[in-house]
């Protein structure tokens, strides 16, 4: 097994719902979004899978979530756009778009500051 790893970001606000405390109240975030995936063989030239696909997915997912109010958005109507539900919703969407038999999502980890991240795998 071959694991790919990929960093990137994209800054969002939110509040969370039924918390207590100061991040009930609107506040933003520069997201840091790790990307693991696994990839059993490898193609002819050697790669699992070319890190510009993979960067080039997660750039466009992460575009629908850049500069936007998370809680407005319909994954996270109703739920808490947390640290944990967003590594969830890029994990259950770029599988969909990257998992083929051979490349599996294997992980997100979602930072929200340096010191705290959530992740996200099955």
């Amino acid at each position: 097994m071959y694991r790919l790893n990929i960093v990137t970001s994209f800054a969002a606000a939110h509040c969370l719902i039924n918390y207590q405390g100061e991040c009930e109240n609107l506040h933003g975030h520069n997201w840091k979004v790790e990307v693991m995936v696994t990839a059993r063989e490898l193609d002819k030239a050697g790669l699992g899978i070319d890190f510009k696909i993979l960067k080039a997915e997660t750039i466009r997912l992460l575009k629908t979530l850049d500069h936007k109010y998370l809680n407005e958005l319909p994954p996270f109507v109703g739920i808490s756009p947390s640290s944990e539900n967003i590594s969830r919703y890029l994990y259950e969407e770029l599988s969909g778009i990257l998992n083929d038999g051979n490349i599996k999502v294997e992980m997100i980890t979602v930072w929200e500051s340096d010191n705290a991240s959530a992740s996200y795998y099955e």
